[in-house]
């Protein structure tokens, strides 16, 4: 029982340890990774390396063209650009210059990634999505200018990844250092609960390193391809040709006939229902009204009859002034 005893006691917490001391190095990256020097072949060149450090793989060291033996700086690569450009292009026609744009891209080794073409007729454009190699980004332009009346617009800009690219590099060498202290671990450990818990480090660390990988990989393209947007329109019209497009006599004249047709339904609808709706009513109202004035009208007179509203009856009217009576004569 004494070696099981000796196992399970002696060896398990230095390797508990161990894996506290390696879960620190995948938290801290690979900020502190020391800069090497590596060959085509993958060795170590200084004379002593850093302790911990692992020599880089043999893709890592070669140069763009894929030739062997070139010494490359792990920490000083070369400068990785991500060029990105709009252009706008008038040309004669749009469908001639799109497919004359993507026999040029392509001779240069690089295709078309997306396309949008809108509208019909003279107002028809189409906006097309080129991937370029980044070592032919001026001849493509240079081919996409002389395919156009003229350029409307021309915009490029670029973006410096070589940090972000050395950074990754570097955690990327770290977290497969861990992953591989990690596998020496588990080798080692006894009992279910360790060999659980080295195993799930390892699957946090080889997730990290797929993702350090993928990143850096995209990093590594977008600069090994630009990307350029080009929108190809029509030459547009001159301003007096739209005005002269504009007025059409014939087409004035039929809109002014329109319009007093129009104005003459108006008036026969509004004639029809006067004659149909509104006279009818009208003609019942005035009957209505002459019927009730005449009943008013034979009424009076009865009244003033009866005293009541008579002149200088109560209510009625005052009596006019009487003149006083002349003198006798001879009195």
């Amino acid at each position: 029982m004494k070696p099981s005893i000796y196992l399970s006691r002696g060896p398990l917490p230095r390797l508990a340890v161990l894996l506290a001391v390696l879960v620190l190095l995948v938290g801290c990256g690979g900020g502190a990774a020391a800069p090497q020097v590596y060959t085509s072949a993958g060795g170590d060149t200084s004379d002593k390396a850093a302790p911990g450090a692992t020599a880089a793989p043999a893709p890592e060291a070669a140069n763009r063209d894929g030739n062997a033996g070139t010494v490359v700086d792990a920490v000083r690569p070369e400068l990785l650009v991500i060029k990105t450009g709009t252009l706008e292009l008038q040309v004669e026609a749009v469908d001639a210059a799109v497919s004359a744009a993507e026999a040029k891209i392509t001779a240069l080794g690089g295709y078309v990634s997306g396309s949008e073409q809108v509208g019909e007729g003279e107002q028809v454009s189409a906006t097309i999505t080129y991937r370029i190699p980044a070592d032919q980004w001026g001849a493509a332009l240079k081919a996409l200018r002389e395919l156009a009346i003229k350029v409307v617009t021309e915009r490029t800009g670029t973006e410096d990844v070589t940090g972000q690219v050395v950074d990754l590099r570097a955690r990327i060498a770290n977290l497969q250092a861990t992953e591989r202290a990690l596998q020496g671990i588990m080798t080692q450990a006894t009992k279910i609960a360790d060999v659980l818990a080295v195993q799930a480090e390892l699957t946090q660390v080889r997730g990290q390193i797929e993702e350090a990988t993928a990143q850096r990989q995209h990093l590594e393209q977008q600069a090994a391809y630009s990307t350029l947007s080009v929108r190809f329109g029509l030459e547009p019209e001159p301003a007096i040709a739209i005005a002269q497009d504009k007025f059409d006599p014939r087409s004035e004249v039929d809109r002014a006939t329109a319009s007093l047709v129009e104005i003459l339904q108006g008036l026969a609808r509004a004639g029809i229902w006067f004659g149909i709706v509104w006279l009818p009513m009208l003609l019942v109202l005035g009957v209505v009204g002459l019927g009730v004035w005449l009943v008013a009208r034979r009424r009076l007179p009865g009244r003033a009859a009866d005293g009541w509203g008579g002149p200088g009856a109560p209510g009625g009217p005052p009596l006019p002034p009487t003149e006083p009576a002349a003198p006798a004569a001879g009195g």
